[in-house]
C-alpha cells in the first residue's frame, strides 16, 4: 500500500477519494433523513457515487500515479479482490 512519506501526491488522491465518499454519504444520510420524497431513484444515484470513491480509494492504495484514461472507468467498479464482511 502507498504512504505518505514515500508517495505524498498518490496518497493525497487516495485521501481525497475517502473524503469525498465520507461527505457524500454524510449529505446521503443527511437528505434521506430530512427529504420525505427521497425516493429510489435519488438512492441509486448517490450510493452510486459513494461506491464508485470507494472503489478508487481501494484501486489507488497500491497506486503511485494517477489513473490513465482506461483506468477511470475501471476504477469506478466494485473491486474483485475484495470479499464483503458479513
Amino acid at each position: 500500500m502507498i504512504n505518505r512519506r514515500d508517495d505524498p501526491v498518490a496518497w493525497a488522491m487516495f485521501l481525497y477519494e475517502l473524503t469525498d465518499a465520507h461527505e457524500h454519504l454524510g449529505e446521503l444520510i443527511k437528505e434521506i433523513s430530512s427529504d420525505p420524497e427521497y425516493g429510489e431513484s435519488e438512492l441509486r444515484i448517490d450510493l452510486g457515487h459513494v461506491y464508485a470513491q470507494l472503489n478508487r480509494a481501494w484501486r489507488r492504495r497500491l497506486k503511485s500515479s494517477d489513473f490513465a484514461g482506461s483506468e477511470w472507468e475501471a476504477g469506478r467498479a466494485f473491486p474483485d479482490d475484495l470479499e464483503p464482511l458479513v
